[in-house]
């Protein structure tokens, strides 16, 4: 039993130098997969299976929720040029200041992402939901919940969008993947989304302006 704790404690060591103490290319290599993999099958999983959704962190890779100066913009100003769109779905602007991130957010933000009971689910909450014909779920604010053959049904809106996508006009329960909860890290996402800007359409690509 002590030549095995013995040469346990010799490997742990060994990988532990190898993982962090090793400066050499193989060493950072090493550490580069390393973390990599901690990060895919143990931190990924994890957070899965306490948050209830299998997308916790969620990176912004669109305009549709942007707002003109997104964490210290003018609210008003933003409404008084959106308001008309929200007044056709019976939304003040009393109401919608009381929303989760009435200031909206923007491509490159890192939001943190729950699990969501559907009969949870209320106007003003900013839910991510999967659809056909999009490759990645999409990230928008329910401005109406209405029944429909004994089912409720959702309906989105992009803040930033002049109106609704027909995907979004009847959204059910099963496509729901959760609930943004809160912008976790703002731009951060671009680490990740600059590698793909090239692949996007001309329209798609660069920062955000509001429509």
């Amino acid at each position: 039993m002590e030549k095995r704790g013995s040469k346990f404690k010799n490997f742990w060591k060994k990988f532990w130098f190898t993982v962090w103490g090793d400066n050499s290319f193989k060493g950072w290599i090493i550490s580069i997969i390393f973390l990599f993999l901690l990060i895919k099958l143990v931190f990924f999983p994890l957070m899965s299976l306490t948050t209830g959704t299998k997308l916790p962190l969620v990176i912004v890779e669109s305009c549709s929720m942007h707002h003109q100066d997104t964490i210290f913009g003018n609210f008003d100003s933003w409404w008084s040029r959106h308001e008309l769109k929200y007044f056709k779905v019976a939304i003040d602007i009393n109401e919608f200041e009381t929303f989760t991130m009435k200031k909206g957010f923007t491509k490159g933000d890192i939001l943190f992402v729950t699990g969501v009971k559907p009969e949870k689910i209320k106007v003003g909450d900013i839910i991510i939901f999967q659809t056909d014909g999009y490759k990645t779920p999409i990230i928008h604010r329910v401005i109406r919940i209405y029944s429909k053959n004994n089912q409720t049904i959702y309906s989105t809106m992009g803040d930033n969008n002049n109106g609704q996508l027909p995907a979004e006009k009847e959204i059910y329960a099963n496509q729901i993947i959760g609930k943004a909860r809160f912008q976790l890290v703002p731009y951060a996402g671009w680490v990740k989304l600059i590698f793909y800007e090239p692949l996007r359409a001309q329209n798609e690509k660069g920062t955000c302006t509001e429509n």
